[in-house]
């Protein structure tokens, strides 16, 4: 009989985010649809956080909040997954930065740098964002972004003056992959 090993999972950052129809029901509502991905388990889920809109401005403010998985899907099946989720959640992309039911961006998975189309690791602004960063460090503080350095130090480089923690965390993690 041949033994065959298992792939070893991979860690990966999920940021959840919305600003339409109950945001705060939707963003928890993504967190046991991430829970059900094939070969992934849900590991630790941040707080859930208030904050402004970035870029464009006329619109509603957003909640915000960060989970870790493990899976063994692919980068880009996993990217393929976050999208039925928003799809199912009836996310329309009308316009960069346009209000959304839900929105699930692939921020990390284990130390990976790649760029290709419509995928990019880690995700090319999270070092430049707040409401990532905080909910990021709540579950894994000692997290590094591979070409950005310690997510901690980004964040005091950030303005989180708009940044409103709404909820207890639930879990937390001591470092990231």
């Amino acid at each position: 009989m041949e033994l065959r090993t298992l792939p070893k999972p991979a860690q990966a950052f999920v940021a959840l985010g919305a600003n339409l129809d109950d945001p705060a029901d939707q963003v928890e509502r993504a967190f046991p649809e991430l829970a059900r991905l094939p070969q992934t388990q849900l590991r630790a889920r941040s707080s859930l956080y208030l904050t402004k809109p970035v870029g464009y401005t006329d619109q509603p403010d957003f909640i915000n909040a960060v989970a870790l998985i493990e899976t063994t899907l692919s980068p880009r099946q996993l990217l393929d997954q976050l999208l039925a989720i928003e799809q199912r959640h009836g996310r329309r992309r009308e316009f960069r930065n346009a209000p959304r039911t839900l929105d699930l961006d692939l921020l990390l998975y284990d130390h990976l740098v790649m760029h290709e189309p419509g995928l990019t690791l880690p995700h090319p602004r999270m070092h430049e964002r707040a409401f990532v960063l905080a909910p990021l460090l709540e579950i894994a503080p000692d997290c590094i972004i591979p070409g950005a350095g310690a997510a901690a130090t980004a964040l005091h480089r950030t303005d989180a003056s708009d940044l409103r923690k709404l909820a207890p965390i639930p879990t937390t993690l001591s470092a990231c992959p």
